[in-house]
């Protein structure tokens, strides 16, 4: 199992309330924390992000093992891109 997926089956444990609650105090603390949880998962935006940036990341690699020409391509393109923004937003500076 990868972690990837571990790691969002914590997530999900976290923020599901258990079934078979029969006290009410004790069924609304479950649900009093795991909304508490919800909120913090969906609220930490850098580890969000660092999730987002690394699931890319594998994605691009299995892209260029199964397609080496096309992700040179790609990147290529890229750079090429980059570097017409900034020569464009020098040029703007520059007038």
């Amino acid at each position: 199992m990868s972690s990837d997926r571990m790691h969002g089956e914590a997530l999900i444990s976290k923020t599901v309330v258990p079934s078979g609650i029969e006290d009410p105090v004790e069924r609304a603390r479950a649900e009093l924390r795991a909304a508490l949880n919800a909120i913090e998962v969906k609220g930490n935006l850098p580890r969000r992000a660092s999730d987002a940036i690394q699931r890319g990341a594998v994605k691009a690699r299995a892209f260029a093992d199964g397609n080496p020409g096309a992700a040179v391509a790609a990147a290529v393109g890229a750079a090429a891109a980059v570097g017409a923004v900034v020569w464009g937003l020098a040029r703007l500076i520059a007038r």
